[in-house]
């Protein structure tokens, strides 16, 4: 099984920290707590899916970018991890605001000027951040504490220095690069990205080894895990290999290809790996259309078909639906890594159940205990567009509850509390950033051209030995 992302396990490492997800992540909103949901602006909610797709796209993409904006610090360009009181900053999610201010500009709900101002101050934040061995840093040879604090931006909830969060940081930071083409403080956009980018010394997250590992802290040095098995880490790996300064070794990414999982599902060859959204947050700013490394090229596919594939194996696992959980169907999917309605075995629905936290649930093997992420289905747009769309109305009419103020809630479980249902509390900005990019790559593809034309993404590419399509060689 793949060991992947962020919030998942990296608490659990080698110093044997407490998680610090326990306690800020344990909250669920059982029977009675729907009905306090239905205030009147909740009851515009329940007819989203009366409106037109188009309506609809735009509604909700809207909605998703309005977190980025609502909950950054404005003074450093830090971005909350979660709408609860108290959260730290997510590395990753500044990623994803990043990209969606350039989204914001194009889509006309912010002033190119404002997005230029709120880039510059993230990117002048990160530049002049304290970057050394120190616990209470912000960063270190270039990559940065996976939680921050919102205010201080140093290291938060003694976070690890996230190897793959720092990618997804990196990812928006090329995006902003390419995007502000212009003069005055756009000139100063385009210098920091390179310099931001040119910083991180890849090649010491190899340890010595040939793949690279998931993180380091300062009191233990490298987490003891690495990249196994295929995930989101496609992107750490072509940023790596595509940088001009201390890139990954070139035999970095034909080592962690080695660790794939080709398996027969459902009746279908597939690319393994077990959470959708590992499947999601590489094309959030790559275009696999048409392009094969060397693992692909043998398997006569590339990995945005392997992605249409997997959504189809999700949809026919609910239609399925092997563990008897409420609501599963082929048009109400979406397991993936998030929380849940808390660590329990009881009796719900009939069957004694198993009920998890946060985890990276995934289908088929699991674990699955009933929950989705309602934002799943519509996030898979550029691949199954009729699917997404067919689900995320089935959704939206059976369980209005999941969307409020146009924003889906992280997860959703209506076997829980014996049918009653458990719904996440506030919202993830992971999941609004990525909606907001998947939604533009679906209408324009925005964010797939702007990184086409980046030279370090084409160079690590070609270095992971993709070939074809738009690539030309």
């Amino acid at each position: 099984m793949n060991t992947s992302f962020a919030r998942q396990a990296l608490a659990k490492d080698d110093c044997n920290a407490d998680s610090p997800h326990k306690t800020a992540l344990e909250s669920s909103m059982m029977a009675a707590a729907f009905e306090d949901r239905r205030s009147p602006h909740n009851m515009i909610m329940e007819r989203l899916d009366e409106l037109s797709d188009v309506e609809l796209i735009d509604r909700l993409q809207r909605g998703a970018f309005s977190y980025l904006t609502e909950y950054t610090n404005v003074a450093n360009g830090l971005v909350a991890d979660t709408s609860r009181a108290q959260s730290p900053c997510s590395i990753a999610v500044v990623g994803f605001a990043l990209s969606c201010y350039p989204v914001a500009v194009q889509n006309g709900w912010m002033a190119r000027t404002d997005a230029a101002r709120i880039t510059l101050k993230t990117l002048r934040f990160f530049w002049e951040s304290p970057q050394g061995e120190q616990a209470d840093a912000t960063g270190y040879k270039g990559f940065y504490y996976h939680f921050l604090d919102m205010k201080s931006g140093r290291r938060a909830w003694q976070s690890e220095l996230s190897f793959i969060d720092t990618t997804l940081l990196l990812a928006g930071v090329l995006v902003a690069g390419r995007f502000f083409d212009r003069g005055g403080d756009e000139v100063k956009i385009r210098d920091l990205a390179d310099k931001l980018y040119r910083r991180v010394d890849w090649r010491w997250t190899q340890n010595g080894g040939m793949t690279a590992a998931q993180g380091w802290k300062p009191e233990c040095g490298f987490l003891h895990y690495g990249w196994e098995g295929y995930n989101e880490g496609t992107l750490l790996y072509i940023l790596g290999l595509g940088a001009p300064t201390t890139p990954l070794a070139t035999g970095s990414f034909p080592g962690w290809t080695a660790t794939y999982q080709w398996e027969n599902l459902m009746g279908g060859d597939v690319l393994y790996s077990g959470p959708l959204f590992t499947h999601l947050f590489p094309h959030a700013w790559i275009d696999f259309r048409g392009i094969r490394d060397k693992f692909m090229r043998e398997k006569n596919t590339d990995y945005f078909e392997n992605t249409r594939a997997i959504i189809a194996i999700h949809r026919e696992y609910g239609a399925r639906n092997p563990r008897g959980f409420v609501g599963y169907d082929r048009d109400f999917w979406g397991v993936t890594a998030g929380e849940g309605p808390g660590n329990s075995i009881v009796k719900s629905c009939g069957k004694m159940r198993q009920f998890f936290d946060y985890t990276a649930r995934g289908v088929p093997y699991g674990p699955d205990d009933g929950t989705i992420s309602p934002w799943a289905m519509l996030a898979t747009l550029p691949f199954a567009a009729s699917d997404a769309l067919r689900g995320t109305r089935y959704l939206l009419s059976a369980y209005p509850q999941v969307c409020r103020e146009d924003r889906f809630s992280s997860g959703f479980n209506p076997t829980a509390a014996d049918g009653a249902g458990w719904l996440s509390d506030g919202w993830f900005g992971l999941d609004q950033g990525l909606l907001v990019l998947m939604i533009e790559n679906y209408r324009t593809g925005m964010i797939w051209n702007l990184m086409r034309e980046c030279p370090y993404v084409k160079a690590g590419l070609k270095r992971a030995t993709f070939r074809g399509g738009w690539l030309k060689s």
